[in-house]
Order: C-alpha cells, then structure tokens, then sequence
C-alpha cells in the first residue's frame, strides 16, 4: 500500500554537498543502523524512502552521515511524539562552486531548494531543523582561493536560511579526510579555513574537526572501480562522522 506522507509530521534535515555527504564509505562498521518507521530518506527523484544504508557497485555495503545523526537526534529525545524525521538527500559527488553546481543559479542549488520546499510542502507542520554540508574537494582541486569559497558558501547558507524563514538554522560542516587532505594540503588549506571561517562568522553553525577518521584506503585498502580511494571515509568513519556531526549541533 502507498503511504501518504502528507499525514505525517517531519522535523526535516538538509544534508547537501558532495560525495562524502552522498555517502561512499565502505567496509564493516559497528551497530550498523538499523531502518526504521522513524526516519526517511526524500530522494533527488522527489520520492519518499525509509532511511537505509545502500549498496554500490554491486558489492559495497555504503553508509552516510545522516543516519548515525538521526539516531543521535532520536536518542536524544528531539523528536516530539507524533513526528518523524525526512532526510533531503541533496549530495551528488564530484561537485563543487567552481564547476558551477551550487551557486545560486546552478543545477544542484536549484535541486536542493525544489527538493526543500517540496518536503516543507507535504504537511504545514513539517519544518526544517538541520543543514549538514560536506563539500569542498572539487573546489580544492580547481584551486579555489579563500574569498571566492567564502564568499560563495556564506551566500549559500545565508539564501537557503532567508528563503525558508529560520534565520537561526543550525549549519554543521566539517573537514576532509585527513589522509587525502595532507597530500593536497595546498590546495585544500584556503577551502578548509574559509569553511571553519564561514560557520565562526555566520552564527549557529559549527566546524567539525576529522582527525582520526579513516579513508576507505586506510580501513580496507580496498579499491572501488580500481583506484585506491582515499579521499572518502569508510563506513565506520561515516558513523562517527555522525556522532561528531550531532555533538557540534548540539552546541548550536
């Protein structure tokens, strides 16, 4: 049977950015979550789904950062009674400002805010709660300087918060896998400061730190479509990733 979801009730969480916010890490993870009639996923096909990890490549067991936020966030006693929570899947990997996908009048931009007001539309009392962002690998190697990407993330989160009324949404963002970001350190130094820069300044928004967070390289030393991936954390990190996602919420 078609489930209606305009009788339901969502606290909504925005998570956008590239393919560590779509979620590539593999590998055995600890507790892995668990789908449940709590929390959706509303996909880049504007349909509903419950919230689960997914397999790519026909063998990868993948997960992402917003399904260990949203058990935090449910743990936690956030989530009222007669409420669930629908997660906007917004990422598409290898995207970035500089290839003109998440400017204001860019495709993914535009995706990301059709995908918004189509979850906010669904219930009058659904509302939006959370914007995770990951993103800023393509921008680093099209070596963006620190004023173009703080001027185009802080317009970015400033619109998203304006057009849908709450000011005060709290923004996580966070850094790049270690390992990959020491061998392109360059590049990825003025992307990562105008990051931590844009949640200090903006209010209501914190950066998370990832030291210690494995690339699926590091955990497996495995390899998707034969090349060694270091630049995406694997399954177990993405979990963690989570918890330090909703830690710094928390604090927002």
């Amino acid at each position: 049977m078609l489930k209606d979801f305009t009788k339901e009730k969502f606290d909504i969480i925005l998570q956008a950015g590239q393919s560590n916010a779509d979620g590539t890490g593999f590998g055995d993870a600890p507790n892995p979550y668990e789908p449940n009639d709590n929390v959706w996923f509303f996909d880049q096909n504007f349909t509903i789904s419950e919230a689960c990890e997914r397999v790519i490549y026909g063998k990868h067991i993948t997960s992402d950062l917003s399904l260990q936020f949203a058990r935090r966030y449910i743990a936690d006693g956030r989530l009222a009674s007669g409420r669930k929570l629908l997660v906007v899947r917004a990422a598409v990997g290898g995207t970035g400002f500089c290839d003109k996908r998440w400017g204001l009048s860019d495709d993914l931009y535009l995706q990301m805010m059709a995908m918004v007001k189509s979850a906010l539309s669904l219930n009058s009392d659904n509302r939006l709660v959370a914007f995770l962002w990951h993103q800023g690998e393509s921008d680093a190697f099209n070596s963006a300087s620190f004023d173009t990407h703080f001027g185009n993330f802080s317009t970015l989160v400033n619109t998203v918060r304006r057009e849908f009324g709450v000011p005060n949404l709290p923004l996580v963002a966070g850094d790049f896998v270690q390992e990959w970001k020491m061998k392109n350190a360059e590049a990825c130094a003025p992307i990562v400061d105008a990051m931590r820069s844009v949640c200090e300044k903006l209010g209501f928004a914190a950066f998370v730190e990832t030291d210690g967070l494995p690339s699926n390289w590091e955990d497996n030393r495995g390899e998707i479509n034969n090349a060694a991936d270091d630049i995406h954390f694997c399954r177990a990190a993405l979990y963690e990733l989570g918890d330090r996602y909703y830690d710094v919420f928390k604090t927002v």
